[in-house]
């Protein structure tokens, strides 16, 4: 089996604890207004808008009438992301467990574990539970980051080998979450009760964007909604400030939060019992 990677950082300290290896799948199911790495949204359609346009000449056309791309002459200019008309890159590569493994390996001495995300990396299950169960055969850790539009409960043999999900609530209300994503979010929540229940859910995760929804409401109503879950562990939240980096130029107009604001959000939620926040 293969799936299509993004990219890989070999070390990242911001995607789960301690030093991690972080692996970034292509393809997502929901469409975020405020998405700061929309390439990584759909799969390349060889339309070969890109190749035109590449100053370094690190694009192709294969025989077989896909683009073809070579590292050693890009120049990370990122040319081939902005001129793309379908969100996707053609940086991308078809990868096996077995391989993606091989470059985490490299890393082991250095690493406590991996985190997989994307795009969505929930919509290659069946690779991310034979990469995990690599990752375990070594000691590591394995924890996946998802948007939570995939019921994690379909999938025993994945949570079997995962340590847990760092979970994204983009906001509490459906409407909210719609406007945000294009998606409403039962399923977002069914996933957190689940992963709350079975000491799965490892962070939860809400990007703040006072302009695009009612963010002081959406923490609000979350922190009442998982509140009753600090029975079965301590939750974790990360509070995220939209960022305009990297975010397609019609939504790149947001306020940016500042760290008082982030700080009263935190607040609230430190009022409803939860210790263990993060802002950034």
């Amino acid at each position: 089996m293969k799936a299509v990677v993004n990219r890989i950082i070999p070390f990242s300290s911001v995607d789960g604890p301690g030093n991690r290896t972080a692996i970034f799948l292509q393809g997502c199911n929901i469409d975020c207004k405020y998405c700061h790495n929309p390439e990584t949204r759909k799969l390349c359609v060889q339309c070969g808008t890109c190749v035109k346009q590449c100053p370094a000449g690190a694009l192709s056309v294969g025989a077989d009438g896909k683009v073809t791309f070579d590292p050693e002459k890009c120049v990370q200019c990122d040319t081939c992301i902005h001129v793309c008309p379908h969100d996707s890159s053609p940086r991308t590569c078809e990868m096996t467990p077995e391989e993606v493994y091989a470059r985490v390996k490299k890393q082991i001495p250095f690493i406590r574990g991996i985190s997989v995300s994307g795009g969505e990396c929930m919509l290659w299950p069946e690779f991310l539970t034979e990469l995990f169960r690599l990752a375990k055969q070594d000691g590591l850790g394995t924890l996946i980051d998802s948007n939570g539009m995939i019921p994690f409960e379909d999938y025993p043999e994945l949570m079997e080998v995962s340590d847990g999900v760092m979970l994204d609530i983009k906001a509490f209300e459906a409407a909210e979450h719609e406007k945000v994503t294009g998606f409403t979010n039962e399923m977002v929540l069914h996933n957190a009760d689940y992963l709350a229940r079975t000491g799965k859910l490892y962070e939860v995760r809400a990007v703040i964007v006072p302009d695009l929804y009612d963010t002081e409401k959406s923490i609000r109503e979350m922190g009442d909604f998982l509140a009753p879950y600090l029975e079965y562990g301590d939750i974790r939240i990360k509070i995220i400030a939209y960022r305009p980096m990297g975010v397609r130029e019609q939504y790149s107009h947001f306020q940016v939060p500042d760290q008082k604001y982030l700080s009263y959000l935190a607040d609230i939620l430190k009022a409803k019992g939860f210790q263990n926040i993060i802002l950034i």
